[in-house]
């Protein structure tokens, strides 16, 4: 384990993205959840000076940086209370997964576009009977001639709307064993036989939510992302920066929340002395910090790791962060809130509509029992109870 100590470069990212997001905000994030748009401006604005590019390669227009990059200015985005949650689907799963195993023209059709911000890709593996089982993806692509066929749902897939494909997991079947295994295809958004629903959900968020049906979707011989063969490893490529993106978005909004609540205690008065002068208020403050600080090791770690090309290490700590800062950032927000009594339930103080967002990352990508049991099988040791 190396301690974690940023470069000179990582520390001048992190202020450069602290200073962008803090000329938007959460008024501007809650404006665009109230209008039902999309933080469109931010998006743009990023992209234009290269953040979300930032783990790309040089050659593509990236910043030649890494998941460790791209994990600070996620983090910068949530502390100031405007996280872009596309960034973790578009720059970090697809851009990655095409980075490493996509062809020459794959990278130069979407790299650029998609380190500029100018293009945008979704990422579509959750399945209505799959749950967090890869393995029983339903999913199924078949050969016809030169061309794929595409068939099967997907739910739960964020930003459709706004994306210009979807990398979409689907099953094919090995020759050799006939069992199937997971493969990536580019499926253009108006591509004939693939259409979407909006899932309605109480989560304040500008991206919003589909169901996707593919039904016998046409796709040509060059869609399919990397080799056929590869099964999971090209899966997880993309899975692990997904847990350690999301790790990094709920530490941004636990930092975010305690803020919040910090500032309200220093100056909320309703006897002799603030409210933060009382250990019942100062102490679960002071414990949030720190599960958010020992969050954000393991975040980097994993981070570090990952860039590093240690694929197996890399897994382990991203669950592991993932988890962590799931449990920190709920923790953080309703310590926060309880901080405010009411008006930590009002619109004015923006906190209330963390309730819900702080409790997606318990859940998604991946539940925290689901890492329970990676950890105590993987880790540990223990047998398998399924």
């Amino acid at each position: 384990m190396i301690p974690l100590v940023e470069s000179d470069e990582q520390r001048a990212l992190r202020a450069a993205v602290a200073a962008l997001a803090g000329r938007y905000g959460r008024a501007y994030f809650a404006d665009a959840v109230r209008k039902g748009e999309h933080a469109d401006e931010l998006w743009a604005e990023a992209g234009a000076l290269g953040y979300l590019g930032v783990n790309l390669p040089q050659e593509y227009g990236g910043g030649g940086g890494g998941i460790t990059e791209l994990a600070i200015v996620l983090e910068e985005l949530g502390a100031a209370g405007c996280p872009l949650l596309l960034m973790v689907v578009s720059p970090a799963i697809c851009g990655t997964v095409i980075a490493r195993f996509g062809t020459e023209a794959q990278k130069r059709a979407w790299l650029p576009g998609l380190a500029a911000g100018t293009r945008r890709m979704a990422f579509g593996i959750t399945e209505p009977d799959a749950g967090s089982n890869s393995h029983r993806l339903a999913t199924t692509a078949r050969r016809d001639g030169d061309d794929w066929i595409l068939t099967g749902r997907k739910v739960f897939i964020s930003g459709v709307d706004v994306a210009d494909a979807t990398l979409i997991v689907g099953r094919t079947e090995d020759a050799r064993s006939g069992k199937l295994k997971p493969c990536l295809f580019v499926v253009g958004r108006d591509t004939p036989g693939f259409t979407r629903r909006l899932i309605p959900m109480d989560v304040a968020s500008p991206e919003k939510q589909f169901e996707l049906v593919l039904d016998e979707v046409r796709l040509p011989a060059d869609a399919l992302v990397g080799d056929e063969d590869a099964g999971l490893l090209q899966l997880f490529a993309g899975l692990n920066p997904e847990r350690v993106m999301t790790a990094a978005f709920a530490i941004g909004m636990g930092r975010y929340a305690i803020a919040r609540a910090v500032d309200y205690a220093r100056t909320r008065q309703v006897w002799d002395e603030p409210i933060g002068a009382h250990q019942a208020i100062a102490h679960p403050l002071a414990r949030s910090h720190i599960e958010i600080e020992l969050a954000r090791l393991m975040t980097y770690e994993a981070a570090r790791l990952y860039d590093a090309g240690d694929d197996a290490g890399a897994g382990e700590a991203a669950n592991m962060a993932k988890y962590a800062a799931a449990e920190a950032a709920v923790h953080a927000v309703d310590r926060a809130v309880h901080t405010l009594g009411g008006n930590g339930l009002s619109t004015e103080y923006g906190l209330a509509s963390l309730i819900t967002a702080a409790r997606v990352t318990r859940v998604a990508p991946v539940s925290r029992e689901m890492i329970l049991n990676y950890v105590s099988h993987q880790t540990l040791g223990l047998p398998k109870s399924y």
